[in-house]
């Protein structure tokens, strides 16, 4: 996820806070709990129970006979749930305790938990359950960023068995089912409300208890999306979770750990899905857990791209939800202008704690471009979409923000300045206040002009071409593509280093390069904007020791200056900007660097259970042989580390498509050690097609349809020969036939 996602607006530093202790996140669209590994939320942590970015617990203890119990295990059977095993310390002259205390949670809209205390003893047990109980309802940046203070709350009472704690119109209930027989409610001003039983249990039995917390919004209580468990069929956010297993793909291969990766990747994507609640059947992906379970610009697009070939729905709700605020009015509190895609959309009590006076804020540089250049992506995977249609207005708008607002000195680069004190000081991906400098340390003078901006941007007129040479206005499209080629020739001439052998980071207020040496130069590959006779170049500077640390891409050079491996982003690792990285150099043809990049990649993945982190630090694999240090506050699961290895299957299997053409690619370099490789039920149109690659055979087609002639070479640049760049993707058959889909 972006910078901003990961550091305070406003506030220096980078990272979200350092929870301490093991800790456990079950989430369900924007809810989630982040509690330890006993199930407790304790006070003065960054823990809680939270909803639409607000703190419905503070507190949420539970206690036997006085005494905290011990942590045995944690399991985890979906992202929206989790089962707490413990235990209290013995009891009397026990040598050890008998009793076990299980706490099964399930978040979404609320939280319910079904507590059972068990006495394992061949004797009945009686003792008193405990479980103290406090609701700040504190604005999730309060919370994140350490200065979630103590509110003026009304606690109310909310029938015989349950209490409501207030802070103006919100509010939380927190019920208890009759059954359990509450023995009593203690309240307290400050510290929030004790919920005490003092059942006796049978020899070898169990006593149960349910709870309920459910948010409270202008008095209305919103439902918990989560039954009792005696309801009969599966809940919504269970029948959620297993339609998208149904319909997303499967890889089989001769690799454990490549396989494991993608399936976690598709399990976490799903969790990251976020429903606007003005359109129930809209899904996003939000950038990250637990913090960040919001619509961002940068990261929710970039997300939806890499994972088009999963569910081409996450980029069409994405870019909807999107162009739903895309900019109106000029405002420089939240940086809003005409035109402009937010960086962050939040929906908390007080969104003024984050953006001013605003509940978005549109502090980015890079989020419009990329708008731009997903909408015409879906469009080539979705073609005769009238949803996908229904996007150009608001795409014709962005580009304007791009040629007018995004380029105020009219030199054909985008750049940013804020325009607000508590506005980003960066606002491209590597947003942290020592996120762009100078090789020397130094930091440029604003505006900047970065480097992958402007890639972004080149990609957006590509796009926008396309789009209207398909619509029959070869105006239109003549004058995208004459602006796509402009930017192509003086992007070359103002950020080449010739000494660097690399494009510069990015340009400063004097128009100077700023000559970091820097993962940037990737991203240049990765849209086409990079000259073709740079392009071995650059990939030789991304895989040289100073970049490329084995496990991936450095986001800046050992060479330079600011570089500190224990860094957010000054020579850490991030994988989706190696995964963007490895998709460029298979755009240019340049196998044999790719290869080496994303197998480092996959084999960091490993390491981390097949769970690709936010970021990892960037010290060289041969200097820990244990592998990849964890960055100690990188968010996990995170959107676009988890789209990553989607990205470098598609990248190794060269695996793209217009549909409205009716053209297919796919030409496979997948190195030997993951073949035999299949992936079945990769969506394009309406179409699932199967891919089967072996060392000497590849195999496209289609499940539920004809066959499909299929171009055995890659998707060629934008204004280059339709030649194959390389001897490993030539289509060696003589045919002439125009691959296509019906």
């Amino acid at each position: 996820m972006v910078a901003t996602a990961s550091r305070p607006l406003g506030v220096s530093g980078a990272g979200p806070p350092v929870v301490g202790g093991a800790s456990v996140t079950v989430l369900e669209g924007d809810c989630f709990c982040i509690s330890d590994d006993r199930g407790d939320i304790d006070p003065g942590r960054p823990l809680g129970l939270f909803a639409r970015d607000t703190r419905l617990l503070s507190t949420w203890q539970l206690r036997v006979d006085g005494e905290i119990p011990s942590a045995l295990h944690v399991q985890r059977t979906a992202p929206f749930s989790a089962t707490f095993l413990s235990r209290p310390p013995p009891h009397g002259a026990e040598p050890e305790s008998r009793i076990v205390i299980t706490r099964v949670r399930h978040v979404g809209s609320g939280m319910r938990e079904d507590v059972s205390v068990h006495n394992n003893s061949g004797e009945p047990r009686s003792c008193l359950v405990e479980l103290a109980i406090d609701a700040d309802l504190a604005d999730l940046f309060e919370v994140k960023e350490g200065r979630a203070a103590p509110h003026a709350t009304r606690l109310e009472r909310a029938g015989p068995t349950g209490v409501r704690i207030r802070r103006g119109n919100v509010g939380v209930d927190v019920a208890a089912d009759t059954a359990a027989h509450t023995e009593g409610v203690t309240e307290g001003a400050v510290d929030g409300v004790v919920l005490r039983w003092r059942p006796t249990i049978a020899a070898r039995g169990r006593w149960r208890l349910q709870l309920q917390v459910a948010a409270v919004v202008d008095g209305q209580l919103v439902p918990v999306r989560h039954a009792p468990p005696e309801a009969d069929g599966p809940v919504a956010p269970a029948r959620r979770l297993r339609a998208w297993r149904r319909q997303s793909p499967a890889a089989e291969t001769a690799d454990p750990e490549l396989a494991e990766t993608l399936r976690r990747s598709v399990e976490d994507l799903g969790a990251l899905r976020i429903f606007d609640p003005n359109h129930p059947g809209r899904a996003v992906v939000a950038a990250g857990a637990p913090w960040f379970m919001a619509l961002f610009g940068r990261d929710s697009l970039l997300t939806a791209w890499m994972a088009l070939p999963l569910h081409a729905g996450l980029a069409l709700g994405t870019l909807q939800s999107l162009a739903d605020y895309q900019g109106r009015e000029t405002d420089p509190d939240s940086e809003e202008q005409p035109g402009r895609i937010p960086h962050e959309v939040r929906f908390g009590p007080s969104p003024s704690m984050a953006f001013g006076v605003r509940n978005a804020y549109y502090g980015t540089a890079d989020a419009t471009a990329l708008f731009v250049a997903l909408a015409g992506e879906l469009r080539r995977w979705r073609p005769g979409n009238a949803e996908v249609q229904a996007l150009l207005p608001h795409v014709d708008r962005a580009l304007e923000w791009i040629e007018q607002s995004g380029d105020v000195d009219g030199d054909g680069f985008v750049e940013y300045e804020r325009s607000s004190e508590h506005g980003l000081a960066n606002q491209g991906w590597k947003d942290s206040d020592d996120g762009i400098s100078f090789a020397d340390g130094s930091a440029p003078r604003p505006p900047i002009a970065l480097a992958e901006v402007q890639a972004y941007t080149y990609a957006a007129y590509v796009a926008r071409a396309e789009w209207a040479r398909d619509l029959g206005d070869p105006a239109g499209a003549a004058r995208w593509s004459r602006r796509a080629a402009d930017l192509r020739r003086a992007f070359d001439r103002a950020y080449w280093l010739p000494g660097q052998r690399c494009y510069a980071v990015g340009l400063d207020g004097d128009k100077r390069p700023i000559d970091s040496i820097t993962s940037n130069a990737g991203h240049c590959l990765w849209t086409g904007i990079a000259a073709p006779p740079r392009a071995e170049i650059v990939a030789e500077r991304l895989l040289s020791a100073d970049l490329f640390s084995g496990w991936g891409i450095r986001t800046l050079a050992t060479t330079m200056a600011a570089y500190n491996p224990v860094s957010y982003h000054n020579g850490s690792v991030w994988p989706h900007d190696t995964a963007l990285c490895i998709a460029g150099l298979t755009r240019y043809g340049l196998v044999r660097h790719a290869q080496r990049a994303a197998t480092g990649l996959l084999d960091a993945a490993a390491h981390f259970g097949g769970r690709l982190p936010e970021l990892f630090c960037g010290f060289d694999r041969g200097e820990f042989a244990a592998g990849p240090v964890p960055y100690p506050t990188s968010c996990s699961p995170q959107a676009w580390a988890a789209a990553a290895p989607l990205l470098l299957l598609r990248s190794l299997l060269r695996f793209d498509a217009d549909v409205p053409g009716g053209r297919l690619w796919c030409a496979p370099v997948v190195p030997r050690r993951y073949l035999p490789l299949t992936v079945r039920n990769l969506r394009l149109g309406p179409s699932a097609i199967t891919v089967a690659v072996g060392e000497h055979l590849v195999d496209v087609h289609r499940t539920d349809g004809p066959p499909l002639a299929v171009r055995r070479f890659p998707r060629p640049l934008p204004g280059l020969s339709e030649s194959p760049t390389d001897d490993r993707s030539e289509d060696r058959s003589g045919s002439k036939e125009e691959p296509w889909i019906t």
